[in-house]
C-alpha cells in the first residue's frame, strides 16, 4: 500500500513549522520535522527566506497535500495582519509546488493530536513525542505535526463532502444532443393594422 504524505505548515514570519508526516494502512510516522527561523531580518527578507525554505521542503518531501493553519479568532488585528502574511507565503510555496490546500483551525488539530481542542502547547510537545517520538524543541513543530495528523483524519471525509457538491458533469451523449437541437425561430413583429397619419390627412 502506498504511503499518503501530508505537510503540515504553521505559518509565522520569526519561527514557522513544519511536520510531514506519513501514513500507511492506519500507522502514521512522522517523516521529517523542524522549525524554519530566518533571523533578525526585516519582514521582506524573512517572508522570503521561509518561502525558500518550504519551496525545497515540499520539493523533497514528496506529499501529495499541505495542511495549513487558518486565522483563528480572538488575535489582535495586528496579529491578525502578520500572520496574513506568513500565510501567504505558506499558500503560495504549495500552490507553486501544484499541491492541494487544506486549512484548519489550531483547535482542529490540537484536538486530532491529543484529543483536547484547548491543549497547552506543552502538551503538544509531549504528545508528539510519546506517538511520534519526535522531540520538538519548539511548539511550532508540534503545532504543525498536529496539522498534518489533523488533515490525515478528517481530509478524506472533507474530499468526499466536496464531491458530493460538486455538480454531475454532463454526458457526451446529452451534450450532443444539445449541441444537435436547432435553435427555434423567432417570430416576426407584428404589423400594426393603424395606418400612419400626418398633418393634412
Amino acid at each position: 500500500m502506498p504511503a499518503v504524505v501530508v505537510v503540515g505548515i504553521d505559518p509565522g514570519t520569526q519561527r514557522c513549522g513544519f511536520g510531514v508526516v506519513a501514513r500507511v494502512g492506519s500507522r502514521l510516522t512522522v517523516v521529517e520535522s523542524g522549525v524554519l527561523a530566518p533571523g533578525d531580518h526585516p519582514l521582506p527578507l524573512r517572508l522570503a527566506l521561509i518561502l525558500e525554505g518550504l519551496d525545497a521542503l515540499l520539493a523533497r518531501a514528496g506529499a501529495s497535500e499541505v495542511a495549513v493553519e487558518s486565522v483563528f479568532a480572538g488575535i489582535s488585528p495586528r496579529s491578525a495582519l502578520v500572520l496574513g502574511h506568513a500565510r501567504g507565503v505558506a499558500l503560495a510555496a504549495a500552490a507553486r509546488a501544484g499541491l492541494p490546500i487544506f486549512e484548519y483551525a489550531p483547535a482542529q488539530a490540537k484536538l486530532a493530536l491529543t484529543g483536547n481542542g484547548r491543549a497547552e502547547k506543552t502538551q503538544m510537545v509531549r504528545m508528539v513525542r510519546a506517538l511520534f517520538g519526535v522531540e520538538a524543541g519548539l511548539a511550532d513543530e508540534a503545532d504543525a505535526i498536529a496539522l498534518a495528523v489533523c488533515h490525515l483524519s478528517l481530509g478524506a471525509a472533507r474530499r468526499l463532502s466536496a464531491a458530493a457538491l460538486r455538480p454531475a458533469p454532463r454526458s457526451a451523449a446529452a451534450s450532443r444532443a444539445g449541441a444537435a437541437r436547432p435553435a427555434r425561430p423567432r417570430a416576426a413583429p407584428r404589423r400594426s393594422r393603424l395606418g400612419r397619419t400626418g398633418s393634412g390627412a
